[in-house]
């Protein structure tokens, strides 16, 4: 089961389940968004397809239409944005890995010096030796970095927009997790989704250090969460849209079966920190991309869209490229 957030007609959150043929969804009745839903759920000792089988009402409207007019919204909201933690996993998928160590590698390496296995590449590589462990037990550290927070998330079909101090804006195409806590500090997985990390990868390829500063953008997911486990390989395209054409297109891989480090060993790691196993607060999680436009010398330009598909989450994501400004002013700090 898939499930979706939009505005109805009068403006309010309103949680839907695509129909079959993707053109249709069917309204879940009382439900003011899927966070609460997966309150419920807990509260209820249910599973979230459960629930929404058991409030599914007749009520049903176009998908198409909540999409041409750009009602759609994230899969998972909090009802105080700062209270959603953005984070994520990188150097966890053999195309992103070889991309940041030929980036980090050239970037220091004077003249024609090959290019040489950098920090991240033996990170890939942990990660490949221990990043799986048995059932139970703790397996190798993956990388983390933080994202923002809920006021950092763009909604599907809405504008992906680069700082006026930004060197590049380029999509990340990857899976997330998304998650709530529940009362007693329980980690609870809602689903998975389709995202956009986007990042700035001309600021990264400067000095690897940059990663940090890199990540500080805006990023999108959805539009459906997918229920349950998550398949052990997925497969899908990502692509660059210029105009009424394709400027780029690769299919990319992901799932745990393409992944060095598994999704639990993952889950540990960001949720072994107490801070993060708050009640009441929610987190999405990225997994890291296997395909990259920027790696095959793409610039994404304002106007172009990101368009991320994979057959197991019904709709595309689909995010047009923006600047917000031409020009960076100085923040200036008052002293007190």
């Amino acid at each position: 089961m898939r499930l979706v957030q939009f505005l109805d007609e009068a403006g309010r959150q309103r949680v839907g389940v695509p129909s079959d043929d993707g053109s249709r969804l069917r309204v879940v009745r009382d439900a003011a968004g899927v966070y609460d839903l997966a309150f419920q759920a807990s509260r209820a000792g249910l599973s979230l397809h459960e629930l929404v089988a058991q409030q599914l009402s007749d009520e049903v409207v176009s998908y198409d239409r909540v999409i041409a007019e750009r009602r759609i919204l994230p899969p998972l909201t909090h009802p105080e944005p700062a209270r959603l933690l953005l984070s994520g996993t990188g150097l966890n998928h053999l195309g992103s890995a070889l991309a940041r160590n030929t980036m980090h590698a050239q970037a220091n390496a004077p003249g024609d010096t090959p290019v040489k296995k950098t920090d991240s590449l033996i990170l890939f590589e942990w990660g490949l030796a221990g990043g799986k462990p048995a059932p139970g037990e703790i397996g190798s550290q993956p990388e983390w970095f933080y994202k923002g927070d809920g006021t950092w998330v763009t909604p599907p079909e809405q504008p992906l927009c680069m700082p006026p101090w930004a060197l590049d804006g380029g999509e990340e195409a990857e899976l997330a997790g998304l998650y709530v806590i529940g009362d007693g500090g329980e980690v609870l997985r809602v689903g998975f989704a389709l995202a956009n990390e986007f990042s700035d990868h001309v600021m990264e390829r400067q000095n690897y250090l940059y990663l940090a500063h890199s990540k500080l953008r805006p990023c999108s997911f959805g539009p459906e969460v997918l229920l349950g486990e998550l398949p052990a390989s997925v497969t899908g395209v990502v692509r660059v849209r210029r105009s009424d054409a394709v400027i780029w297109s690769e299919p990319f891989a992901t799932g745990e079966a393409n992944m060095s480090y598994s999704i639990a060993n993952i889950e540990h790691h960001h949720f072994k920190y107490a801070p993060f196993r708050r009640p009441g607060d929610a987190h999405v999680h990225f997994f890291g991309a296997s395909a990259l436009s920027c790696a095959a010398g793409v610039t994404a330009q304002p106007g172009d869209v990101f368009e991320i598909e994979s057959p197991l989450f019904g709709r595309p994501l689909r995010n047009p490229l923006a600047r917000a400004g031409e020009r960076a002013s100085l923040v200036r700090v008052r002293a007190l």
